[in-house]
């Protein structure tokens, strides 16, 4: 959690256990661990990572909005995708199109309205040069909500975390740059989702690319 920036911060917005350890709220603090104090050769790099696991937040800062529903809920299921690649900012920049522009393709298959909007300099956490916030439409509120982010951190996790590549010409060690982008958090998404596609007669119609893994056309039965 002090490697990957969430810490130090506030200890309200997260859940520490009985023996003094911190639930993460994203894959992404794992998956930085797990190659902490390493060093990498210049060829292994970028590493690529799609994460998922249980997330915890508090969500104390929500001052009691969105208390009822999907939206903000304390356990919740993400996809997390994470990079690791040489210390250069054009790389960066590179992969931060990349990973949000993945989020925005699998929205854009489930046919649900989006933008994506860019996070002005006051708004980005410790650590973050850049930071884009992906917001799904949702009809009974009649406004854009966060579904995810995807952010650029260049060397400032790494260095917290030892995570170094040897670079290929100089042999030097430098500090690897680190990304990452929620690829879609659960169950936040079904409130587009059930808002989006609910039909006239009360049914719900499932996206055409779920209809495969679902096994059903629509949810429920029309109002007689």
């Amino acid at each position: 959690m002090y490697g990957t920036g969430y810490l130090p911060g506030d200890p309200n917005d997260f859940y520490t256990i009985q023996d003094g350890d911190v639930l993460a709220g994203t894959a992404e603090v794992p998956l930085m661990a797990m190659h902490s104090e390493e060093v990498f050769d210049a060829n292994e790099l970028p590493k690529r990572y799609l994460g998922f696991s249980p997330s915890y937040r508090r969500e104390v800062g929500a001052h009691g909005k969105d208390v009822k529903g999907l939206i903000r809920v304390h356990e919740f299921q993400k996809f997390e995708q994470v990079i690791l690649c040489e210390a250069n900012h054009e790389t960066s920049v590179k992969f931060h199109e990349e990973l949000n522009r993945n989020t925005e393709e699998f929205i854009e298959t489930l046919g649900i309205p989006y933008h994506t909007v860019i996070n002005c300099g006051g708004d980005l956490g410790i650590g973050q040069v850049k930071k884009y916030d992906i917001e799904l439409w949702v009809p009974k509120e009649n406004k854009y909500r966060e579904i995810g982010s995807a952010s650029y951190f260049h060397d400032f996790q790494c260095r917290r975390l030892n995570i170094r590549y040897k670079d290929a010409t100089t042999g030097k060690l430098n500090y690897c740059h680190s990304l990452n982008a929620t690829a879609i958090p659960t169950p936040r998404i079904l409130v587009s989702l059930v808002e989006n596609f609910q039909q006239a007669d009360g049914t719900i119609k499932i996206p055409e690319a779920l209809v495969k893994y679902f096994g059903a056309d629509f949810i429920g039965k029309p109002i007689k």
